[in-house]
């Protein structure tokens, strides 16, 4: 596990638009970076079959400028291979230079826990690493023992303002990991950090974007002026 003490920057931020489609937004995350947590790199639904010199240049930017990089692997909810995921993990870090990795779809109950060890091990296997966990709902307390974020909500706006302010308890609190919050159809204006920190997250993200690919728009504050 990342022995580094908790940061103060409060904002990771998914973001999965090509560089060369959106360059103004990537020179806005790295012009953030003292505001960021992290950014979780995603140039092909994980690190694709081969390196992409665009993400080299904007990864080599935000390394330079200080930001954690996390890459992103799918892991089905622990039906996807260990082997498949460990190996997108080896691309990133030798492609990218990643700081650590950001597994999607993880399974939320006890019976998962054991396939999410496993792969916690092949990360700090190869050094000092963040684990970022995305159940998008609050999972069993035993995955705080194995990573450094855990994302307890992924959702609506809409949803999110409704839910009932109770921390999880496997957070910062209890077992040690960092909670996190990703919403998405979020208005401007809206103050989604406080919200966050008073249910226990002190990591978090908050974008306009709607539909199928939230994650393709900047919150509010980091969006580039044109």
């Amino acid at each position: 596990m990342n022995t580094r003490p908790p940061s103060r920057p409060s904002l990771l931020v998914p973001y999965y638009e090509h560089p060369s489609a959106r360059p103004a937004e990537w020179d806005a995350l790295v012009a953030a970076a003292p505001r960021l947590y992290g950014v979780v790199l995603n140039p092909a639904s994980g690190p694709g079959d081969a390196p992409d010199p665009a993400f080299i240049r904007v990864a080599g930017r935000l390394r330079a400028a200080g930001v954690r990089l996390l890459g992103y692997a799918d892991t089905a909810y622990g039906r996807r291979p260990v082997t498949d995921v460990v190996r997108d993990l080896t691309r990133y870090h030798a492609w990218y230079g990643t700081d650590g990795t950001f597994l999607d779809q993880v399974a939320a109950e006890p019976g998962g826990f054991d396939y999410y060890r496993r792969l916690a091990a092949a990360v700090w296997g190869a050094g000092p690493a963040t684990l970022a966990l995305n159940h998008g709902t609050p999972p069993h307390p035993a995955y705080a023992r194995i990573a450094d974020l855990v994302v307890t909500f992924e959702g609506s706006w809409e949803t999110y303002r409704q839910l009932p302010p109770e921390p999880w308890p496997g957070g910062s609190g209890g077992l040690g990991a960092r909670v996190c919050h990703l919403v998405h159809g979020v208005p401007p204006g809206t103050d989604v950090a406080a919200l966050a920190r008073s249910r226990g997250a002190s990591v978090h993200c908050a974008v306009p974007g709607v539909g199928d690919h939230p994650w393709g728009t900047l919150p509010h504050a980091l969006e580039p002026t044109r």
